[in-house]
């Protein structure tokens, strides 16, 4: 055989540009696989400008060809090396650690409301958690009940937060994400309107249940939310950091309506009103969110790809998904350190005024604003310190910053002195402020897209049962020896917090 007649070589060309990328639906066949729609996923990310590639979705559900628009103009380039071709030619096992598209505070433009949406929501989120330190002591005044019963509100609390951890990403799935948003807040309004109407004791408690599953639903979609722009950890800083401008709120406006005498419920009026401006902000923000780029692009392929699954290729049915989620190692140990932190985090707000009127002979009057303070430099921690940590990297800055915890938790307990006690509790709060954002953001590293949603709810649901349990169990003690027990529970959680820090399963570095 004449092998110059079976191989015509040609003289190399010179290509100017390539022709425009085609969909598989082009072809009869749209992408079906995980691996296929992670493909689709990393083309369209962004092109060597550092630009996102564009598409449209046909009304009949086809993928028009990309489109990357350059600053000049240019067109995609070719690459002309055989260095450029290696980079650009990832194996499959390399595609698979490459990430989606990755919107942006700006980009949509809606985006940049959504995010103030979750900010207010966690303002108001703030705001609740803690104003219940300094409203307690009134509590116990007006039901006549002592440490161990009061504390059955964060008991209440932690039950409602469990509860929405098995259906909230069904619901989202169901209803979309304005719609569940909007339920929730809508929940926690009926949550306020009871506690504003100073029921009897039970229906107190079946009040924070309620709100322990409005603030559920709405903290697992903001944390997804949040956790999927890029720069998360700068995002959720500044999300978490409008829940401690709350935090420093809920204590300033609660003691001072108990100063002048104020029924201590007529705080839960306000926080009313504030949830109505919540619910109105995340209905009209996140209505179309799943119908616009890029967010639109993923739902087509998924929604072509959950056509033939999972009878036809074996893919995980959502109860499946569900079960990977709670077997996942990153949701076992997230969930164990966020119930760690935010136990530490709540028993320090609620119990720390309990702690100076009875061992510093603190004025009850006066010493909420200690809580304020707190609040004031976990606000500080997550606007200032996210963007430092973000840089030094997240990682391995929480060990640093739980070390510093234990310390100014050891200065809070030793120093004889209410002032020195509380500038040790600000300090504490402003090394304590950027650990959950932190956090955050490593856990959706971690986690699969498709097990996000599950997962976060469980950690978040983990975190307030840490934030029932360790008030709870720290009230106990208080009943039987007294509320200086505060300190070691808190110093026993940061070890804990470490501990399943070191735990977590090391990332894998992404190639793009």
């Amino acid at each position: 055989m004449d092998l110059h007649a079976a191989l015509q070589i040609e003289p190399p060309t010179t290509i100017v540009s390539p022709p425009a990328i085609k969909s598989k639906s082009e072809h009869g066949n749209a992408p079906c696989t995980a691996l296929e729609l992670q493909d689709f996923a990393h083309i369209s990310r962004q092109n060597e400008f550092g630009q996102p590639f564009r598409s449209s979705i046909m009304p009949d559900g086809s993928l028009t060809p990309f489109e990357a628009h350059t600053p000049d103009n240019l067109g995609a380039q070719t690459p002309k090396t055989s260095n450029e071709l290696e980079e650009n030619s990832l194996p499959r096992s390399r595609v698979n650690e490459v990430t989606g598209v990755v919107p942006s505070f700006l980009h949509p433009r809606m985006n940049r409301w959504r995010v103030l949406s979750a900010c207010l929501v966690y303002f108001g989120n703030g705001m609740n958690d803690s104003a219940t330190g300094a409203l307690l002591p009134s509590m116990e005044v007006d039901y006549h009940v002592g440490y161990a019963v009061v504390s059955l509100i964060f008991v209440a609390n932690a039950i409602g937060f469990i509860a929405t951890a098995f259906f909230s990403d069904a619901l989202v799935e169901r209803l979309g994400r304005a719609r569940t948003l909007m339920i929730s807040e809508a929940i926690c309004i009926a949550g306020y309107t009871i506690l504003g109407c100073t029921p009897p004791f039970p229906v107190i408690a079946i009040a924070f249940f309620l709100l322990g599953i409005g603030i559920s639903i709405n903290l697992a979609i903001n944390n997804v939310f949040c956790s999927n722009l890029a720069n998360s950890t700068v995002v959720l800083g500044a999300a978490h950091g409008s829940y401690g401008l709350g935090g420093i709120m809920g204590p300033i406006v609660a003691t001072a309506l108990a100063s002048k005498g104020i029924l201590w419920s007529r705080f839960y009026l306000i926080t009313l009103g504030l949830r109505v401006a919540c619910l109105l902000l995340v209905g009209w923000s996140f209505w179309n969110y799943e119908t616009e780029a890029p967010e639109q692009f993923h739902n087509s392929l998924e929604r072509r790809h959950s056509q033939r699954q999972p009878e036809e290729l074996g893919q995980p049915t959502k109860t499946q998904l569900l079960k990977k989620a709670l077997r996942s190692r990153v949701t076992i140990v997230g969930a164990l350190f966020i119930f760690a932190y935010q136990g530490a985090e709540v028993s320090i707000s609620g119990w720390m005024i309990s702690y100076l009127i009875n061992y510093r002979n603190g004025d009850p009057s006066h010493v909420g604003y200690v809580t304020a303070g707190f609040w004031a430099g976990i606000t500080l921690g997550r606007f200032g310190l996210s963007h430092a940590v973000h840089h030094a990297g997240e990682k391995k800055s929480v060990y640093g910053l739980g070390a510093a915890a234990v310390a100014f938790q050891l200065l809070a307990w030793l120093v004889p002195n209410v002032i020195g006690d509380a500038v040790a509790v600000a300090i504490l709060g402003l090394v304590l402020g950027p650990i959950y954002p932190c956090a955050q953001t490593i856990f959706t590293r971690l986690l699969p897209t498709q097990i996000q949603m599950s997962s976060i709810s469980f950690i978040s649901s983990a975190g307030s049962s840490g934030g029932a349990v360790a008030p709870f169990t720290t009230g106990l003690l208080a009943q039987a020896v007294g509320t200086y027990v505060l300190h070691p529970v808190c110093i026993g959680l940061f070890a804990v917090m470490v501990g399943c820090w070191w735990g977590l399963p090391k990332m894998v570095k992404r190639t793009e």
